[in-house]
């Protein structure tokens, strides 16, 4: 698939099916991620492949209750509709893991962005494409909260979950979702 196409092709998906990835496809994916820039070259991910159901249920528990406690705060209507079961349906989830100590300039400037977060999402993002060139469905899955998370894959505190990636076989097709026309979001001086 020609670059381009797979931008514009990828969608989040939510409905899976249950066949497995074959490891030749998720090893490209893997190896896609480990592709993306870094500050000063750190690649400051690690992931994490999760395909056991029952860490798959322990995972959709703490997202279900994250999602609940976000509604019960903010009031919004989307999120009280939103289920999360397709994180225990979906075939594999990629953890994605930040090393906040590999952040480049970032630990001298104080008030900025962490660029090891702008490398994971670099990261993510060559995953979905991949994904997507495989002809398989993903998504970036962003609504839960690390301390759960990090008790349920014992992850040590040196290290921050910030994503969860869920690939498999899409179980239907994605519909398109309108995008604002990059002339609308662009200056130029």
């Amino acid at each position: 698939m020609e670059l381009f196409e797979a931008i514009r092709k990828r969608r989040s998906c939510r409905k899976f099916m249950p066949d497995s990835i074959p490891p030749e496809d998720l090893g490209k994916i893997l190896e896609a991620a480990t592709w993306a820039p870094s500050p000063a070259n750190n690649q400051p991910w690690e992931f994490i492949v999760v395909t056991s159901p029952d860490i798959k249920a322990k995972i959709a528990d703490a997202a279900a209750a994250t999602k609940t406690m976000l509604f019960e705060k903010s009031g919004w209507k989307w999120l009280e509709r939103y289920n999360v079961d397709f994180i225990r349906e979906c075939p594999v989830l990629i953890v994605v893991l930040g090393d906040p100590q590999k952040s480049g300039a970032h630990i001298f400037l104080g008030d900025s962005i962490p660029g090891y977060q702008h490398a994971c999402a670099a990261a993510v993002q060559n995953m979905l494409l991949a994904a997507c060139d495989l002809g398989l469905g993903s998504l970036w899955f962003t609504l839960f909260e690390r301390c759960p998370v990090r008790r349920i894959l014992k992850i040590s505190t040196d290290l921050d979950p910030l994503s969860i990636i869920c690939i498999g076989k899409p179980a239907a097709a994605s519909s398109e979702t309108p995008r604002t026309s990059f002339a609308e979001k662009t200056r130029y001086i």
